[in-house]
């Protein structure tokens, strides 16, 4: 009796911490579809590593990039439209004219990151680090700040947008008027 508690308490702890984990491994075939066609709408790239890759008007609707390295790479004009992006790694990248309309960035790192004219309209910004990132015409309108990270390293509280980035441009005209 004491053997079948034992094994069927083993086999909860097997459960608990070997199902309950995150599965870590991205699909190689969507990697290579994305660097074949750059385009991979609802591909499974969840920690994979993109680092200075080339994804120029790459369409990445929908797609897992959870805990993905995309440091450096190029995303200029990419659709990344109800990407999860949870946990990524974007430091450094082109931006620029990119969708993330409903993208999850929460505590995704996007340091000295190129933001120009993309659209975040809607996204999940919680935890976001954005530290020397550039938000010319960068679109938020709908964005979840709370606690991000921004450019000048304020971190945001959990108002409304308006209310929230008021203290961020007080500071950006601060330090204009200090180089001045």
């Amino acid at each position: 009796m004491k053997q079948k508690i034992f094994g069927v308490g083993l086999l909860s702890l097997a459960l608990i911490f070997g199902l309950g984990q995150k599965a870590m491994a991205f699909n190689p075939q969507d990697v290579e579809q994305l660097k074949a066609s750059n385009t991979c709408p609802r591909c499974d790239l969840t920690g994979a590593d993109l680092t200075q890759q080339d994804l120029n008007g790459a369409n990445l609707r929908d797609a897992n990039l959870m805990d993905a390295n995309l440091s450096g790479s190029n995303l200029g004009g990419a659709d990344l439209t109800g990407a999860i992006l949870e946990g990524a790694i974007l430091d450094g990248a082109d931006l620029s004219n990119a969708s993330l309309t409903g993208a999850v960035l929460k505590s995704a790192s996007l340091q000295n990151t190129d933001l120009s004219f993309a659209g975040l309209l809607g996204a999940n910004l919680e935890g976001a680090n954005f530290k020397g990132a550039n938000f010319l015409l960068t679109n938020f309108r709908g964005a979840h700040f709370r606690l991000t990270t921004m450019p000048t390293g304020l971190v945001t509280s959990d108002k409304p947008y308006a209310w929230a980035l008021q203290e961020e441009l007080e500071e950006l005209n601060k330090s204009r008027k200090n180089k001045k």
